[in-house]
C-alpha cells in the first residue's frame, strides 16, 4: 500500500524529470484520448477498426459514413494484440459491429507492449483488464501508470479534461481518424530486415480472433500501404501474409494499390491525406462492394 500512495503523490507533485518511470501524459499524441472519449457515445456500429498509427492515420472514417455505414477507429500507436485485447473487452458488447477491420503492422508482434500500454493507461479508464495488460509486460513502467491512473480514475482528475481538435499539424475528425496537413515524404534508403512474430503477441491475437470470429462479426485483416521502399525491405512478406490469411479474411495493400514514396507519403511509415483517399476507395471496394 505505501507504494501505491508513493506512486500516486509522486505523479501529482514531483517534476516529470524525478520521476522517469512515470513519465504521464494525457493526451500527449494521437488524440487518443478524444477517440475514446467519443466511442463511450456509440452502439451498434457497422464498422470498427483497430490497429496501430497506420490505423487511425489510415481509416478516414468520413468515406464510410459517405456509403452509410455507422463507423468509428479505436487505433492508437503501435497498438499491439495486448492493446485490441483490452479495447475489445472494454467496448466490444457496447459497440456490437457488424464488420471489425483489423490493421496488421508486422513489427507490432514482435513488440514488448510497453510504449503502446503507456499511451492507453493515460488514456483511458484503468480496470482489471488494462492491470492485466500492465502485468504481461513485465516492466515497472506500465503498472506505476496503472497506479495512478487508477487514482486519478478515484478521484475524477481527468473529468474535466479538454483535448483540442487540432495541435500542430493534426486535425481530430469525428469517428476517430486523426488528418495530418498535407506534405511528402523523402526518399528513403532501408536496411534489409525481418519479419518476427512473439509467442506472446501471437497468442493473443489468436484469442482475438477466436472472440470475434466466435460472434460471427466479419473480420477483415488489412496490412495497410506503407512506403514501397520500407515494404520492400522486408525479407520474409510471404511468411507474414501465410500466417494472416490462415486467420481470416486479409488484404496486403502493399501487393494490391500502386502507391510512390514520396507522393502518397509524409514519412517512412504513414499516408498523407492523397495515399488515404487512395486506400479507403481501395478498401471500400474490395471490402464492402
Amino acid at each position: 500500500m505505501a507504494y501505491v500512495v508513493m506512486v500516486f503523490l509522486s505523479g501529482q507533485f514531483l517534476p516529470e524529470r524525478l520521476r522517469p518511470n512515470l513519465r504521464y501524459r494525457i493526451g500527449y499524441t494521437g488524440h487518443l484520448w478524444s477517440r475514446l472519449d467519443e466511442v463511450k457515445q456509440k452502439s451498434d456500429m457497422d464498422l470498427v477498426f483497430f490497429g496501430s498509427s497506420h490505423a487511425y492515420r489510415g481509416f478516414d472514417t468520413r468515406f464510410y459514413d459517405q456509403i452509410g455505414l455507422k463507423s468509428h477507429n479505436l487505433g492508437s500507436s503501435f497498438q499491439s494484440p495486448m492493446q485490441t485485447m483490452v479495447l475489445l473487452q472494454r467496448y466490444l458488447d457496447q459497440l456490437n459491429p457488424k464488420t471489425v477491420v483489423y490493421e496488421v503492422y508486422p513489427e507490432v508482434f514482435s513488440s514488448d507492449g510497453v510504449e503502446s500500454s503507456l499511451e492507453m493507461l493515460a488514456n483511458d479508464e484503468n480496470d482489471w483488464h488494462s492491470l492485466k495488460m500492465a502485468i504481461q509486460t513485465r516492466n515497472i513502467k506500465p503498472l506505476n501508470f496503472w497506479i495512478y491512473g487508477k487514482g486519478r480514475d478515484l478521484f475524477h482528475l481527468n473529468d474535466s479534461l479538454f483535448e483540442p481538435p487540432v495541435k500542430q499539424l493534426d486535425t481530430y475528425i469525428s469517428g476517430g481518424f486523426v488528418e495530418r496537413i498535407v506534405h511528402y515524404n523523402q526518399d528513403t534508403i532501408f536496411d534489409q530486415k525481418t519479419i518476427e512474430v512473439t509467442d506472446q503477441q501471437w497468442g493473443i491475437f489468436e484469442e482475438i480472433m477466436h472472440e470475434l470470429q466466435s460472434r460471427n462479426i466479419r473480420v477483415v485483416l488489412v496490412y495497410a500501404p506503407i512506403p514501397p521502399s520500407n515494404y520492400q525491405s522486408y525479407t520474409n512478406n510471404l511468411y507474414f501474409d501465410s500466417l494472416m490469411s490462415s486467420k481470416a479474411e486479409y488484404i496486403n495493400f502493399n501487393e494490391v494499390l500502386q502507391t510512390h514514396d514520396t507522393l502518397h507519403y509524409y514519412d517512412a511509415h504513414h499516408m498523407n491525406q492523397l495515399g488515404v483517399e487512395v486506400f479507403n476507395k481501395a478498401l471500400i471496394e474490395y471490402v464492402f462492394e
